[in-house]
């Protein structure tokens, strides 16, 4: 029992640093224009349609692509393929166990988790993914699965070529740091 809670003061020194006044801009930058990008034209062409282009997950994908752009967890197999799978998840769940809401959120959830680590694309904001998918409103549920493709598989594109172009402005930052 001393060794499972002595695990609890953690065994690493914090890693993440304040890196200057450089990198803050350059990460309010990215986030800025790629939520940004994706809110104005979910709100001048998208809305007109239907349809929408931003879901509250890629607001937890910008703080990864744009402050955390060397992570694993930023890359783009994982921010493309980890919203996409849990997009798909999430919408097979609402679908199938929709009526009881209790089961179909933490399934959600966490098929999405185990299907993310199986296939190398673990990005956390796909769990919120999945789980908006099953606890979004009836604009999203009315999607059904063209939510995989609208918001979601276009909104994480933009998130990402956004990160490629504005990440890789400065010499001290590089982005993508692998693509497979």
């Amino acid at each position: 029992m001393k060794e499972y809670f002595g695990k609890w003061k953690g065994s690493h020194k914090r890693h993440h640093k304040f890196n200057g006044y450089m990198d803050v801009f350059f990460s309010w930058l990215g986030s800025f224009v790629g939520i940004g990008l994706c809110a104005y034209l979910s709100s001048f062409w998208f809305e007109e349609n239907d349809l929408i282009l931003i879901v509250g997950s890629f607001g937890a994908s910008a703080v990864l692509l744009y402050a955390a752009n060397s992570s694993p967890l930023s890359q783009p197999r994982n921010c493309i393929g980890g919203h996409v799978i849990s997009a798909i998840i999430g919408v097979f769940c609402y679908k199938t166990v929709g009526a009881m809401l209790w089961i179909a959120a933490p399934l959600a959830v966490s098929i999405a988790i185990a299907i993310m680590l199986v296939t190398d694309t673990v990005h956390p904001p796909g769990g919120a993914t999945a789980l908006i998918a099953v606890i979004g409103s009836s604009t999203i549920h009315d999607l059904g699965y063209l939510y995989v493709f609208l918001p979601v598989g276009l909104g994480a594109v933009i998130l990402v070529f956004v990160a490629l172009v504005v990440n890789n402005l400065s010499s001290e930052r590089s982005y993508p740091q692998y693509w497979l």
